[in-house]
């Protein structure tokens, strides 16, 4: 249910209530997503007084004693719910001190990606707070759930970034039908309302949205990166293993093309090994990070930008909040005009 109301300075107050806002304390069931090297303090306290929640990855505080500085200044800012990304395989050197930092500070939510969540849900639950978990299918979601996951994030393909490989169509009602005690938030190429009511139809109670708040004026990332978002069409998305050697979505920018998108013979090898393959993903996202970075914070002609499929549906660049009411307010017209039931003749 969708309600609305008018403040004294003639905002409006937009509520959505599902499992998912139920369970975190939010107005609305949209968690703008962590994005590697994006997203910042201004992003995370403009999505939670919009209602949402924000979300951080911990990888984006560098050195890792900053991350209490970001913590005190978005509990400073804001007191709404909000989300810090945790990597938590050995690829992650700052786990402990990642966990730690952000207990001491009393996050609400992690968001559990590319390992074994197990230890840290146990730790997050002593401490009162939330776990969902970044799951691509079954094995992910099952291996969550048997250890206390308190919400499914189901990344699907077209997804910015890391990305799945089933569609969202299958995957949501799937993992719904599979696990209804638990939340499921939907992630992959939703973009505006439409895209969010049309999850709510396939059973998901959330919609996590990386890819349209890139385009959003809280977004630090230099205006060029904004820019390709806007005129990106979702055929101009490709999917790459150059990165960490984990599938993830990017604008086929020159730089792209160059470099291609697939890993040479004995990468893929070394990958398959499960002993090596923690190692070198970390050492590929060591690698890859002064080079991400450069595309993010300057103009430069190494342009590797992270993006969803959903880029095709961003048309203009505006402020958090105003995304949020809009996408809201989509979402509530495709409701109204959906058909009451459908008559079948032979």
């Amino acid at each position: 249910m969708v309600m609305f109301q008018t403040t004294e300075k003639g905002r409006y107050l937009l509520r959505i209530e599902t499992s998912f806002s139920r369970l975190l304390g939010c107005d609305l069931p949209i968690l703008v997503a962590p994005m590697f090297l994006v997203s910042n303090v201004d992003m995370v306290v403009a999505a939670g007084e919009a209602g949402a929640v924000g979300s951080f990855p911990a990888l984006n505080v560098r050195p890792v004693e900053k991350l209490q500085g970001w913590l005190q200044e978005i509990r400073r800012r804001s007191n709404k719910p909000y989300g810090v990304n945790l990597i938590v395989n050995r690829s992650n050197p700052y786990l402990q001190q990642q966990i730690e930092i952000c207990l001491a500070c009393q996050v609400p939510l992690f968001i559990a990606s590319l390992g074994n969540p197990s230890q840290l849900i146990e730790k997050a639950h002593a401490a009162g707070s939330k776990v969902f978990c970044d799951v691509i299918g079954l094995e992910h979601a099952r291996k969550a759930v048997s250890v206390g996951a308190d919400g499914l994030i189901a990344v699907s393909s077209g997804a910015g970034g890391h990305a799945g490989a089933i569609s969202p169509f299958a995957l949501v009602p799937y993992l719904k039908q599979q696990f209804p005690q638990v939340p499921i938030v939907a992630a992959g190429s939703i973009s505006d309302g439409r895209g969010m009511a049309a999850a709510f139809a396939l059973g998901a109670d959330g919609v996590s949205m990386g890819t349209r708040f890139i385009a959003s004026s809280e977004c630090p990332v230099v205006d060029e990166y904004k820019q390709a978002i806007v005129a990106s069409s979702p055929e101009d998305i490709v999917l790459t293993y150059k990165m960490d050697g984990v599938a993830a979505n990017v604008i086929n920018t020159p730089y792209v093309q160059k470099i291609g998108t697939e890993l040479g013979w004995l990468e893929k090898r070394l990958l398959r090994s499960s002993r090596l393959r923690h190692w070198l993903m970390g050492l590929r996202v060591l690698n890859s990070m002064p080079l991400l970075k450069n595309a993010v914070e300057k103009s430069t002609w190494k342009k590797l930008w992270g993006a969803g499929q959903g880029a095709g549906l961003v048309k203009d660049i505006k402020p958090t909040a105003e995304l949020l009411e809009r996408i809201v307010r989509e979402y509530e017209a495709v409701r109204a005009h959906l058909p009451a039931g459908v008559e079948h003749k032979a």
